[in-house]
């Protein structure tokens, strides 16, 4: 049986196609022991993770890939006249959420993500206007000291 979006009957079973992907992209480990170093002497030991395969970023090509999709206009034409889009929204809306996590540790990948996927930066305005739905605020917190503008200037 092929595992792809023409083999879904339903909106279920897409759903569960979906679930495998963002399953599949967690990676897979296994824990093994490991000795302390701090007491080689004694036997005591830790636990600790082995990636048999690294986890992955969630990504709307790996996504679509994921679901059978041959191209990003297929998946898109997909998402707005297809049978099942509104799983496949959800499915597209949990790699948002991805990307919207990562905000605090690479927020120039996300952003730049984010904005593909609609997102901006446009400064809310008092309006009844539903533009604003989307609007993406980023506030850039400065920490530690600030660069050397020249080797001169670096103390060791």
């Amino acid at each position: 049986m092929k595992s792809d979006i023409s083999s879904c009957n339903n909106a279920a079973q897409l759903k569960r196609l979906i679930d495998k992907y963002f399953d599949t992209i967690k990676g897979e480990y296994h824990l093994e022991q490991k000795p302390l170093k701090s007491n080689k002497d004694n036997a005591e030991t830790i636990e600790h993770k082995v990636w048999d395969r690294e986890p992955e970023p969630a990504t709307l090509s790996g996504l679509a890939l994921a679901l059978g999709f041959n191209s990003r206009q297929e998946f898109q034409d997909h998402v707005q006249h297809g049978r099942f889009s509104q799983a496949i929204k959800q499915g597209i809306l949990r790699v948002e959420a991805s990307y919207e996590a990562h905000l605090h540790q690479n927020t120039t990948g996300a952003m730049f993500a984010l904005k593909s996927m609609g997102w901006s930066e446009k400064h809310e305005q008092a309006s009844t206007n539903t533009e604003t739905e989307n609007t993406l605020k980023v506030e850039i917190v400065n920490s530690g000291p600030p660069p050397a503008d020249s080797e001169k200037d670096v103390k060791l």
